[in-house]
């Protein structure tokens, strides 16, 4: 055993057995390294990574090239889903680099920190114009040994190159997008949108959760049908898919086509958050049966896969797991034969079964495996008599004899940023589509988060695993993400803890995160630890950004508390937006969602009443289910005066009554549901 022996982080001890001398990210290691007089290999990866694996097992477990390794290296594995900062820093410099980036990640570096060689993926032999491993560690040695001068000046230069990119958004755009630049916007993802096959560019094709609920927000702002057509093809297209799992629900991380047919099979908690706020927030607009059926499905995935006996949720499940030769295979668990189906349901049942599922003798993935997808969905409907009992009885029989074959591996530990994001999925939907469950569950993992994750300080922890607090500090989308669940839960369950939590976390992103000249913010604190660069990223990846979730969770804070502070830090943030919102309205997505909210208002609701009286009950649902973009929800007993959207609110006639207002300016009151619903539609 290494010195990862001791990590929390799954992804760590899968190498904690390698013959490579690993040393986890720390002073010490780079002290270590000044002492040998040696350079740093850097591989960052995560555990739900299908190359990292496969590099792992090609070159990290071989004996003679590990002897190699820690002879001229100092070897320091990082999981980029522990520290982002230490992934963001260099993978800005690979990609400045190479053009691309990917993981795993690997880049060697001065015992000062300083990047001068650069790459992802490397092969045990040469192939395909790459150059083996080996010859890569020997390329680095002799240029280490023999031209040092020369790779103290590649450094030095691309440090100060990367340092020179810090404040660049600072100045980028001070005020919120205009209606005119949100609509600019919406229009610029039209001429991205595959009109055919739904989402935006080509392969590989990712889910484009916040551009989607982007896209929901200016329709139901403006009326836009393009924008919800953009929506509802989408949508549909990844629900019958290869990229959703037909048969247990969630979805995988990416399509390698533009098809949406065969998925990178990873499933992570952060892609499975998002797209279930989407799913139900298109069935809040629109109705649609699909859209509710995959809300609920997604959610049961989460809490039958995903969730943790702490309470908390995993952070995602392997792409790979055992197949029947005994070696690691991507997509074997979930990939089926047309024999496979038909000993799974016999003859007849496995034939219609398989044109259903598109399973097909070729195969739509490899070695003659399909991955199910439900193109039609006719032998679910109404009008055919055994469709929905039958449709239900294959799922049933298929996921038993699927629970037989060897399950992918689970990277369980607990992330702040992407446990918040479930929480305020999992509180709407429940609260949405009358699962208290969900709800439960919600609570469950925000308590989890406050006892394991806030110190006494307030300030939050990135990374737990089985009710041990790791030791890296929260970033950006910690606070921001991890705040706007418990706002969630407030509007939900009417708790106040909740809301004061979420200002306890507001505050410290705009005490350490924030620039108050500026208005930008950073994703580490200002006395995070020092990298040669602190990092700073307004665009979206694969979850909000930390800046663009932050302005969204700031706004509905100051939506309810009324804090002019809060809102002004809002807006500040959302200068960005405007400056990239019609140039890469992709990027920045969740961005342009928060925009529409701040160029609502957002609306704010209060709904005064007993909290048993069934007519207070009618109108708290109205107001979760209104579609106004970021509308906040604040209900509590006649007299309340703790939360400020809800003082000074009486009932009226005697009846529980609500108040929809902007900016704490409100419409007159109102005690029917109807009532409530035409004014927010307004």
């Amino acid at each position: 055993m290494n010195r990862l022996a001791s990590a929390t982080s799954p992804y760590l001890l899968q190498h904690a057995e390698n013959p490579v001398d690993w040393w986890p990210w720390g002073p010490e290691a780079f002290e270590e390294a000044r002492r040998r007089d040696v350079p740093v290999l850097l591989s960052v990866g995560y555990a739900a990574c299908h190359w990292c694996h496969v590099m792992a097992h090609e070159s990290f477990e071989d004996a003679e090239l590990a002897a190699y390794l820690n002879e001229h290296f100092l070897p320091i594995k990082v999981d980029r889903e522990e520290r982002p900062d230490v992934d963001a820093v260099y993978m800005e410099a690979v990609q400045a680099a190479t053009g691309h980036g990917g993981w795993p990640m690997t880049v060697f570096l001065t015992p000062a920190g300083e990047p001068f060689y650069f790459g992802t993926y490397f092969p045990p032999a040469p192939r395909q114009g790459m150059p083996s491993f080996q010859q890569v560690l020997e390329g680095v040695h002799a240029a280490w040994t023999d031209r040092r001068d020369e790779v103290g000046e590649v450094s030095a230069q691309i440090a100060a190159d990367l340092a020179s990119r810090g404040d660049v958004y600072g100045a980028a755009g001070k005020q919120p997008p205009t209606e005119s630049d949100l609509h600019e916007a919406a229009v610029a993802l039209g001429r991205e949108y595959d009109d055919k096959r739904g989402g935006f560019g080509g392969a590989p094709k990712f889910p484009p959760s916040m551009a989607l609920e982007f896209l929901l927000r200016h329709h139901a702002a403006t009326g836009s049908a393009s924008a919800l057509r953009m929506v509802e093809r989408t949508c549909e297209a990844m629900a019958r898919g290869g990229i959703y799992d037909q048969l247990g629900g969630g979805f995988a991380r990416y399509s390698v086509d533009a098809e949406w047919v065969v998925p990178h099979f990873e499933k992570m908690l952060y892609d499975n958050a998002l797209l279930l706020r989407v799913y139900l927030h298109l069935w809040r607009a629109t109705g649609s049966d699909l859209a509710r059926r995959i809300a609920l499905e997604t959610a049961d995935f989460l809490l039958a896969e995903l969730r943790t006996p702490e309470g908390g949720f995993a952070s995602a499940l392997d792409a790979d797991s055992p197949g029947p030769d005994g070696h690691n295979h991507e997509g074997v668990f979930y990939a089926w034969t047309p024999a496979q189906l038909a000993d799974a349901l016999g003859p007849e049942d496995g034939a219609r079964a398989a044109a259903l599922f598109t399973v097909t003798p070729e195969g739509t993935f490899e070695q003659g495996m399909s991955v199910l997808q439900l193109l039609d969905d006719a032998d679910q409907a109404e009008d055919h008599a055994d469709g929905p009992d039958w449709f239900a009885s294959v799922r049933v029989r298929l996921l038993a004899v699927r629970s037989t074959r060897p399950r992918p591996a689970r990277d369980d530990k607990i992330v702040a940023a992407w446990n918040g994001l479930a929480v305020a999925a999992l509180a709407e939907t429940g609260a949405l589509l009358e699962r208290p469950d969900y709800v439960e569950a919600a609570l469950a993992a925000a308590d989890l988060l406050v006892g394991v994750h806030l110190t006494a300080e307030g300030r939050l922890l990135r990374t737990s695993r089985d009710g041990r607090p790791g030791t890296n500090a929260g970033v950006l989308e910690d606070y921001a993400d991890t705040a706007e669940g418990f706002l969630a839960l407030y509007s939900v369950t009417g708790e106040e803890a909740w809301l004061t939590l979420a200002g306890v976390l507001l505050d410290a992103v705009l005490d350490h995160f924030a620039d108050p000249a500026s208005g930008a913010l950073y994703d580490t604190a200002a006395d995070a630890e020092k990298l040669i660069r602190r990092p700073q990223d307004p665009t979206d990846n694969a979850a909000p950004s930390g800046w663009t979730a932050a302005a969204g969770a700031l706004l509905s804070y100051a939506a309810l508390t009324g804090s002019q502070r809060h809102r002004e830090a809002a807006a500040g943030a959302l200068g960005i937006v405007t400056a990239l919102g019609s140039r890469a309205p992709r990027f920045i997505g969740w961005g342009l969602a928060v925009a529409e909210a701040y160029a609502d208002g957002p609306r704010e609701i209060a709904v005064v009443g007993a909290a048993d009286d069934p007519a207070t009950a009618a109108l708290r649902r109205t107001a979760l289910l209104a579609t106004a973009p970021g509308a906040v929800l604040a209900f509590g007993e006649p007299g309340s005066t703790s939360v400020p959207l809800l003082a000074d609110r009486p009932l009226r006639d005697g009846l529980p009554t609500a108040y929809v207002c902007r900016h704490f300016t409100c419409d007159a009151p109102v005690t029917d549901p109807s009532a409530l619903a035409a004014s927010l539609r307004s």
